[in-house]
């Protein structure tokens, strides 16, 4: 049987964490449509034996385990799956070098944290599509990564549902606006690389939604009060440990800052945050005579990740759809700067660039880790993050080297500050 004419071959990076299930969930429904060429997990290789056996790909990655740890799953992906088997990789280096691979269309880049950002570049550098899960990747190396994705052809399209939004509303938009017709109508490349808006006075204007967590309404003082089950407990969506607790802060709003200023190379005047309880309307895009496109689904993120690896074609999804019967209010709030001081930080790094990205994300993902051991209150999250940042000797163009010591120099201090 001929392969499927839009036939997408994925290398899903993180496919045991909730983005990468969501993936593996729009592939099942995908049929022939999609074929699974790699997946990597860090140390669930309980999962991931179990997504082995029902996707076989012809290559898995487990980065958290040496070659000599013993463990009965790991050992037995090979024997209980395809033939011919799989070949099992057992470092993170090997990422690097399978997203390279000719048999591969889209990177799935949803591994969480900075870990994701030297797979993401090299996807990007061998002119991959990279369907963009882990904003890290952004945050810490932004003007590394866009410049690596325009010199070599490579696209980036994002899966976080916010940026997502954005793309929609934007790219039609942008390619009207240019003049470029039919030829790029029909085109695959993105806005950032093809379609940058030109003169800031004809910017439009993004609009980042945000739920605003469990706390939107708490006063300061109990902001202090707040436990780890508090945090963990988010009211629209269903995310890992790390982006909730992000969400608690307004973190995960701030790096989606930061990543805006780069993926869609705009200034960060130009880009609003305001709060958004029902997750309906992922984000909008005010355009300079006043109109306002937004886009709109229940919170399911199965519907931007199929977005991103279809791209620019769309099919049935087996995600949630809005209940037109139903009535449904939809609210929307200036957010307090004052109590969730994450944005007005996330907008300091995006004007920063430089190394000010890889620090605040490094010394956010200490801080988050600490609090979820209990060794740090939340509303001090912000607080350890503008600490180091302002501490730190700022690079204005640094290399991959200098990113990587930026991170490893804010993850030290931030510990520091901790336990002081």
């Amino acid at each position: 049987m001929p392969p499927h004419k839009n036939l997408r071959r994925l290398a899903v990076l993180g496919s045991t964490g909730s983005i990468g299930c969501a993936t593996l969930d729009v592939v099942r429904h995908a049929g022939d449509r999609m074929q699974i060429v790699a997946l990597s997990a860090h140390t669930n290789t309980s999962l991931l034996a179990e997504q082995v056996r029902e996707f076989q790909p012809e290559i898995v990655v487990v980065t958290g385990f040496r070659l000599q740890t013993p463990d009965f799953r790991f050992q037995t992906f090979g024997t209980e799956t395809r033939s011919p088997k799989p070949e099992v990789f057992h470092d993170s280096d090997a990422l690097c070098e399978i997203v390279t691979r000719d048999d591969i269309d889209v990177v799935v880049s949803a591994i969480v944290g900075s870990a994701g950002l030297q797979s993401t570049l090299s996807a990007v550098e061998a002119g991959k599509t990279v369907a963009l899960a882990n904003k890290e990747s952004l945050v810490a190396g932004g003007e590394l990564v866009t410049e690596a994705t325009k010199k070599s052809g490579g696209k980036i399209i994002p899966i976080d549902s916010e940026h997502s939004a954005i793309w929609q509303c934007l790219e039609r938009e942008w390619r009207v606006a240019r003049g470029k017709g039919r030829e790029l109508r029909n085109s695959q490349a993105s806005p950032s690389q093809t379609l940058a808006p030109g003169p800031s006075s004809l910017t439009p204007t993004i609009i980042l939604t945000a739920s605003g967590g469990p706390f939107r309404d708490l006063s300061r003082q109990e902001l202090e009060r707040v436990t780890v089950a508090d945090a963990l407990a988010h009211p629209t969506w269903s995310m890992g440990k790390k982006i909730t607790v992000d969400s608690a802060t307004l973190m995960n709003k701030a790096l989606e800052i930061i990543e805006a200023r780069w993926l869609f190379d705009m200034p960060p005047e130009k880009i609003r945050v305001v709060l958004h309880p029902q997750s309906v309307v992922h984000s909008m895009v005010e355009f300079v005579d006043g109109a306002v496109m937004a886009q709109l689904s229940p919170p399911d993120m199965r519907l931007p990740i199929q977005w991103a690896i279809d791209y620019p074609n769309r099919f049935p999804c087996p995600a949630r759809r809005i209940d037109w019967e139903t009535m449904m209010t939809l609210e929307f709030f200036p957010p307090d700067f004052e109590r969730f001081p994450a944005l007005q930080l996330g907008m300091e790094v995006a004007a920063q660039g430089g190394t000010a990205g890889a620090v605040i994300n490094a010394a956010n993902e200490v801080a988050v880790e600490a609090f979820l051991q209990e060794k740090l209150p939340l509303y001090q999250i912000t607080t350890v993050c503008q600490s180091i940042l302002h501490h730190h000797n700022h690079e204005r163009r640094p290399t991959f080297t200098q990113l990587m010591a930026a991170d490893r120099w804010a993850r030290s201090e931030t510990q520091k500050w901790i336990s002081r």
